[in-house]
């Protein structure tokens, strides 16, 4: 069945670099969509992501500069700071592990249960823990192309490969907070143009920590849009194999 509904959110959400000051975005559309964003899809249930919600008008003015100087940090009302925490690939292995554990209670596990504990107890540390002389991971590659030349398997190797996973599922949190906002009547402008150090150090992030992006929230200016939505043809880019 066609959807309107969605079709309109998605024709709605534009990136406006200009919002109107004099309206305000109640802060319970906000915890909406945050609430929503957590539950976006993300790999292995993970969720390497922290939400920082910049309300107060002492640390928007601070992060203008660091945002480059764009309209669309100075007047938004409320500025999301979508983070990526890799670093903290233990605590939330173990959260998942846990929470599992709970779920078997006194039973046996059952096959499901027991593929659960080994994925968290196990892969998850394989995946993503990393040491000082490069171990860990010289392991990964030789499991990861040993097992890739008799059967599919996936390639994780590197810190880079763990980083391209972690800021996947942040932007898709981040898109979904996005279209949120969009279906409660405000909109949004996504800043990759941001000094990501100095938003680190402003909000007294760990080292670990990485920007993924910050989305500006407000209601939008017909000023805001700077031109058409240009899109490349559905053809030059969707492949039917």
């Amino acid at each position: 069945m066609y959807s309107n509904e969605f079709d309109q959110i998605v024709n709605s959400r534009r990136s406006n670099r200009r919002f109107d000051e004099n309206v305000s975005v109640p802060e319970e559309v906000i915890t909406r969509s945050l609430e929503r964003a957590i539950k976006a899809p993300n790999s292995s249930n993970m969720q390497l992501w922290e939400f920082y919600w910049i309300k107060s008008d002492e640390v928007k003015q601070k992060m203008h500069p660091i945002c480059l100087n764009q309209s669309a940090a100075k007047t938004a009302k409320h500025l999301i700071v979508f983070v990526v925490r890799k670093d903290l690939w233990s605590i939330r292995a173990k959260w998942n592990l846990e929470k599992i554990k709970h779920a078997i209670g006194n039973q046996t596990p059952n096959k499901m249960q027991k593929r659960a504990l080994q994925y968290y107890g196990k892969l998850m540390p394989l995946i993503y823990r990393n040491d000082p002389f490069g171990i860990n991971t010289l392991i990964r590659m030789i499991i990861s192309h040993g097992t890739g030349l008799f059967k599919p398997f996936m390639r994780m190797n590197g810190k880079a490969d763990q980083r391209v996973v972690a800021h996947k599922s942040c932007a898709l949190a981040a898109q979904t907070f996005m279209l949120s906002i969009s279906a409660e009547g405000y909109d949004t402008c996504p800043m990759e143009g941001t000094d990501t150090i100095r938003v680190r150090k402003l909000l007294n992030l760990p080292y670990g920590a990485e920007i993924n992006m910050v989305v500006a929230v407000g209601k939008g200016t017909e000023d805001g849009i700077y031109n058409e939505r240009l899109r490349l043809p559905y053809e030059e880019v969707v492949f039917a194999v």
